[in-house]
């Protein structure tokens, strides 16, 4: 069973992109070389895209009518699986006035819908379903600890489709539609809310893809202005927090993906992917923007890498910005000792196909995660060692996702 294929991209297109990003990767350079680890250079408030912004993790259940009805004629599967469990993330959010603001959302089930023994084929083809959006929310308070919220605008629906023995089953699709949700949001703490919610994507007839609802309830963390004594505070700390770092990094396979298996099968933060990768080279530019009193960093970077499959040894490229998560472990003489997240970083890769693959575009996003050391008297000199990920999220109907194993990095900080 293989998934529909998209079109491949024109070279052109993708020459300008990168040109693109390399010229945002100088400017991000140049930029921060005139920003030095200063004892108050700003970084201990939020910057102003930060400070009245925030992020939500919600867990569910989703629902919709898949039946028989998506399939071409001809075909007919024994049951369908609809399994209920999902999840929804804004990736972030900006109050414009109390009452206003503007979010980037994200919704998908943890498994996808499974057509099984489709005309006694004895297996089950899953059809992946997943949902973006941008909208406007208006919210109300109801009392001094709730408020209730409606919202709405822009969304994406996006699903696989299904080919056996190259006769296509089910059609991939995706087509934009509205999003409308709402919900009610309890203020536990300052900082945060407890969220109790609701969504709603229209379906398609055309596509005979069905509507769609998700009730979910989880956590909203909203980032306020840090008041002056604390801002104080946190900048005559003493800890370094290096301003700027620039990086190399040398990928391998020699080692297998048992990290990235770990990562995909057993915790499951989305390390996997049907593309592997036989070794690359990264360059990577990374700006802190806020950090806290000795914990916590938050950065901006670029990226650009080359690299090689192991299957067919494609070459491809692909150029990346992404926020990033700094936590500190250990804080010594030696060395201060951290732990890096980075999620769902925007990309550009080309080509759009490798190792016989549809990646589902030259648009993707990157993954990343690993652990790294400042070191030295001046915490000048960095190393880490990381995994990656590159995948769509299945907003495309295709997404074969590209497995980055284990890759070694050693970099400069200024």
């Amino acid at each position: 069973m293989t998934v529909l294929t998209l079109d491949r991209v024109k070279c052109s297109n993708v020459k300008r992109q990168s040109i693109a990003l390399a010229g945002l990767l100088l400017v991000c350079f140049a930029a921060g070389a005139s920003a030095q680890d200063a004892t108050d250079d700003g970084r201990t408030q939020y910057p102003a895209f930060m400070a009245g912004s925030y992020f939500t993790f919600d867990l569910g259940s989703i629902g919709y009518l898949f039946s028989g009805t998506q399939l071409e004629p001809g075909f007919k599967a024994e049951s369908i699986q609809k399994p209920r469990l999902a999840a929804r993330v804004d990736f972030f959010g900006h109050r414009f006035t109390k009452n206003f603001s503007m979010q980037v959302t994200y919704w998908r089930p943890f498994q996808f819908v499974g057509y099984r023994n489709i005309n006694g084929n004895e297996t089950t083809a899953r059809v992946s379903n997943a949902y973006a959006g941008l909208t406007l929310v208006l919210d109300r308070p109801l009392t001094t600890r709730v408020s209730g919220y409606i919202e709405g605008g822009f969304g994406l629906t996006s699903r696989s489709g299904i080919i056996i023995d190259k006769q296509v089953v089910l059609r991939g699709v995706r087509y934009s539609a509205g999003v409308l949700g709402a919900g009610f949001a309890y203020h536990a703490t300052p900082h945060t809310d407890v969220m109790f919610r609701a969504a709603y994507s229209p379906g398609r007839k055309s596509f005979n893809q069905p509507s769609t609802r998700i009730f979910t309830s989880g956590l909203r963390y909203n980032m306020h202005p840090l008041p002056a004594e604390q801002v104080r505070a946190n900048s005559e700390a003493g800890f370094s927090f290096p301003a700027n770092l620039f990086r190399f990094g040398y990928t391998t396979n020699q080692l297998e993906y048992g990290f990235n298996d770990l990562f995909s099968r057993w915790i499951p933060i989305f390390f996997g992917g049907n593309v592997e990768t036989r070794r690359g080279f990264t360059v990577d530019y990374e700006r802190n923007v806020f950090h806290t009193k000795k914990r916590l960093a938050f950065d901006l970077g670029v990226s650009a890498s080359t690299w090689k499959s192991d299957g067919q040894e494609v070459v491809f490229r692909t150029f990346s910005a992404y926020p990033l998560l700094r936590y500190f472990l250990v804080r010594s003489k030696p060395a201060d000792v951290y732990f890096r997240y980075s999620l769902a970083g925007p990309t550009v890769v080309s080509p759009a196909s490798i190792d016989g693959r549809e990646t589902g575009g030259r648009f993707t996003f990157q993954d990343a995660l690993g652990f790294g050391a400042y070191l030295g008297s001046s915490r000048r000199w960095n190393g880490e060692i990381g995994i990656k990920h590159y995948s769509n999220g299945n907003i495309f109907p295709t997404n074969a996702g590209i497995k980055i194993p284990l890759t070694l990095s050693i970099g400069f900080a200024f």
